[in-house]
């Protein structure tokens, strides 16, 4: 089958979290996938809902797609995954990059969490850098941007690149990198590899925060938007002034709100913690004692 110039696509933005998820898929096969699926989680009461996944299963429903993959970007550390309900729902496989073995060997032990399938097992499939594979008609090619985090890829399917937390709009900027393993002179050398793509390639983002001056959301860019307008890495830009304006910027950034709930979850696949013995499962809080705090 010929493949066509690009997927068609629908954005769905969850309020909470900032977070854009896609439904994506071929036009002529009807062969689809979903890019970072939002689980509506409350942190005070500790519940999980669906309804932000059920809207893009509704979406799949109603255009007729069959979904083949759940397919994340990384590990977030702002919102939970839904991917594996969109799995049970759907018989989606879920990827993710294979540097979540990376990912998970740091924060493992963090959490205590023995329970985590080894060498990245929770996920279906691992993707490498420059690994192909087919969407219906239309071929995904995997590109590893790491810096924001260790394992962040992005997918590029025809004229569309779906960038994760890499890359914001080019009124906003560029992704931290004060988490553990991330690195902003990588992270910078990851971005000049997407703005290497060709200018008209259309830039989907993970997150949107509203630049100041602009009153509504936004989500798609250019590659020559973001090479002529984005105040981080725009043309002209070098790699050490960026490094050195990222480093300052991370440097008073206070962790996100999800931060720990997210990392627990999205490391396993979107799987919780197993229950404890009395059948509830439950969240870790890693406690650091300061002050005269200390040694106690």
């Amino acid at each position: 089958m010929a493949e066509t110039s690009g997927p068609a696509i629908r954005a769905f933005f969850d309020d909470a979290t900032n977070t854009v998820s896609y439904l994506v898929w071929d036009p002529a096969s009807l062969e689809g996938a979903v890019i970072d699926p939002v689980l509506d989680w409350d942190n005070r009461g500790g519940t999980a809902d669906t309804a932000g996944a059920d809207a893009i299963l509704r979406a799949a429903e109603a255009e007729g797609v069959r979904l083949a993959w759940v397919l994340e970007t990384h590990v977030h550390a702002d919102h939970l995954t839904a991917a594996p309900y969109i799995k049970a729902r759907s018989g989606a496989r879920i990827g993710i990059g294979e540097h979540i073995r990376d990912v998970q060997a740091i924060f493992r032990p963090v959490f205590d969490a023995a329970d985590l399938a080894p060498d990245g097992g929770d996920f279906d499939r691992l993707f490498a850098d420059g690994d192909r594979f087919p969407l219906g008609g239309l071929t995904v090619e995997v590109l590893h941007v790491p810096g924001h985090t260790p394992a962040c890829i992005a997918y590029r399917i025809g004229d569309a690149a779906f960038v994760g937390d890499t890359l914001f709009m080019p009124d906003y900027g560029t992704a931290r990198c004060d988490f553990p393993g991330g690195d902003a002179r990588m992270l910078w050398r990851s971005i000049r590899r997407l703005l290497d793509l060709p200018p008209a390639t259309r830039i989907f983002t993970a997150h949107d925060y509203k630049a100041p001056g602009r009153e509504h959301f936004a989500w798609e860019s250019t590659v020559a938007e973001q090479r002529a307008r984005n105040p981080h890495v725009k043309d002209g830009v070098t790699e050490d002034e960026f490094v050195a304006m990222r480093e300052a910027k991370d440097a008073k950034l206070a962790p996100p709100v999800l931060l720990l709930p997210s990392i627990q979850v999205n490391m396993r696949a979107g799987r919780f913690p197993p229950a404890e013995s009395n059948g509830v499962r439950y969240m870790k809080i890693p406690v650091v004692l300061r002050g005269g705090l200390h040694g106690q």
